[in-house]
């Protein structure tokens, strides 16, 4: 299956009619509280309104087979197009992990420019460590990481978790890895571009942040240390039924 289309399906065209009628009116996605800062739920909010984000073992839901991820990010908003074929068990994790508003406050902790922006560290420890082991099993790889795909990074198989990545250009070198693109960026595009990248790679190869304080740390070790990265606000789902 190719995503060189002429156009794209029309129950796609629909959703994002949809996507953008129901998205008119909302105010300033990056609006911040009085004291500056974005506002955010408290954590005792957020369980109670999305008691699986503390139980992974209950975000299980079968995703739609075409659905939109919309993501309102500190530098504007992208949409998803995500079509469950081309990697079935990584396009139920990420309708889940939608769902259940993991995608909250979460940083973009490692772009990199012309190659990859790299997400899915939650800004808190204890929500990062009740899904260290919520692992997915594989996706064959059906679609290229071409630019704009947006797939699972991993470092063993069947170690997906929550850590994801989006092309900013043409990586078709990483199918041979397994790494299975489950959607596309099909609106914003530039947004995705623009995200802050000056911290480079991962520590100790780039001056980017060190991974093992990111997971234990989370977003207070990165507002600190690296104030200037982007972070997702919200991510909502438009789905088609």
């Amino acid at each position: 299956m190719s995503i060189q289309r002429e156009g794209l399906p029309v129950l796609l065209a629909l959703l994002i009619v949809l996507l953008f009628v129901g998205s008119c009116g909302t105010g300033d996605p990056s609006e911040t509280s009085e004291s500056g800062e974005m506002a955010t739920a408290s954590e005792p909010e957020l369980e109670e309104e999305h008691p699986a984000l503390y139980a992974p073992a209950l975000a299980r839901e079968e995703a739609p087979e075409l659905f939109l991820g919309r993501f309102e990010t500190t530098k504007g908003d992208f949409v998803v197009a995500v079509t469950r074929p081309w990697a079935p068990r990584g396009a139920d994790r990420f309708y889940n992990l939608v769902r259940v508003g993991y995608f909250t406050e979460v940083s973009f902790y490692r772009v990199l420019e012309g190659y990859i922006a790299q997400f899915g560290t939650h800004g808190n420890p204890e929500i990062n460590r009740l899904w260290a082991d919520a692992r997915i099993g594989d996706d064959s790889v059906k679609e290229s990481n071409l630019r704009g795909m947006i797939a699972f990074a991993q470092e063993a198989p069947h170690s997906r978790t929550t850590q994801m990545y989006i092309n900013l250009k043409d990586n078709s070198d990483l199918d041979e890895s397994g790494l299975a693109p489950f959607g596309q960026v099909v609106e914003g595009m530039p947004i995705v571009d623009s995200l802050f990248s000056e911290y480079g790679e991962l520590h100790p190869k780039g001056d980017g942040p060190r991974p093992n304080l990111l997971q234990n740390l989370g977003n207070k070790y990165l507002k600190r240390q690296f104030p200037d990265l982007d972070y997702i606000l919200k991510a909502t789902i438009v789905k088609d039924r």
